[in-house]
């Protein structure tokens, strides 16, 4: 997985179709250890949507997290090349910690928006196996998430991830109610009650089953609000996802980490 630092990156291609898959870190200064967490953004596998990635790293930076956002492949690539890139994002984050002023004992996460919260979701219960790394990520956020490839998904991504008229094996495949185990990480998860495009079913259909295999979670619904809202710094009604998911990350995360 190539690294790019954030002065070299170019985010105005960030909507160009094909390029390298990379992660840019953006590091606390003065080399605070502390967790690290892969920023996702969404785009509906079809691009990468820049507000779902710089601005969200420089908010966790702001609340003490570091954070690397990851460039995947889109459409028309495969499915499981795009999977294999985020997990092999987090492979390189665990890694490089050493590098970054890290140790194994701080944890390493994963944040994503939209299908971008669909790819967090897929590398939280699939996994890589190489070099003595696993791609487990040790928690996951997921914002306004596309979780499902049946009756409730998001067409556009649905499309753009497995194609024209995939097989009900695929759907089942890569729908992320239908593979959560017992070694699935914590989750975050929020929603609007009142999003079209992708609908809150999603959250709640994971949620179900984490449940169900009484993996912890913290689920937020809220009234209103569009769908890609990311950071919605101008949402007075959904911006509280922030500050409770950084209550999260502090109750239930950093417990017990030290410098």
């Amino acid at each position: 997985m190539q690294i790019i630092e954030k002065d070299n990156v170019k985010w105005e291609e960030e909507f160009l179709h094909q390029d390298v898959p990379s992660i840019t870190p953006y590091l606390i200064e003065g080399g605070r250890a502390a967790p690290i967490i892969l920023v996702i953004p969404g785009g509906g596998y079809g691009h990468r949507a820049y507000h779902e990635g710089e601005p969200v790293a420089n908010w966790l930076n702001q609340n003490g997290f570091h954070a690397c956002v990851l460039r995947y492949q889109v459409a028309p690539i495969s499915q499981q090349e795009t999977i294999e890139q985020a997990q092999q994002a987090i492979q390189t984050m665990k890694i490089k910690r050493t590098d970054w002023g890290l140790n194994d004992q701080h944890k390493v996460g994963v944040l994503g928006f939209s299908a971008g919260g669909h790819l967090a979701a897929i590398i939280s219960n699939r996994y890589l196996e190489s070099k003595g790394y696993t791609s487990r990520p040790d928690f996951q956020i997921l914002c306004y998430p596309v979780i499902t490839m049946d009756e409730f998904t998001h067409e556009g991504s649905k499309t753009n991830l497995l194609g024209e008229n995939p097989d009900q094996q695929l759907i089942d495949q890569y729908s992320c109610e239908k593979i959560v185990h017992e070694n699935t990480p914590p989750a975050f998860i929020w929603s609007t009650a009142n999003d079209q495009s992708v609908l809150s079913v999603n959250s709640l259909k994971y949620a179900e089953v984490l449940q169900r295999y009484q993996i912890p979670y913290e689920l937020h619904i809220y009234q209103d609000g569009r769908h890609g809202l990311g950071l919605a710094d101008e949402h007075p009604n959904t911006v509280d996802w922030k500050q409770a998911c950084i209550r999260w990350l502090s109750a239930y995360i950093t417990e017990g980490e030290e410098d």
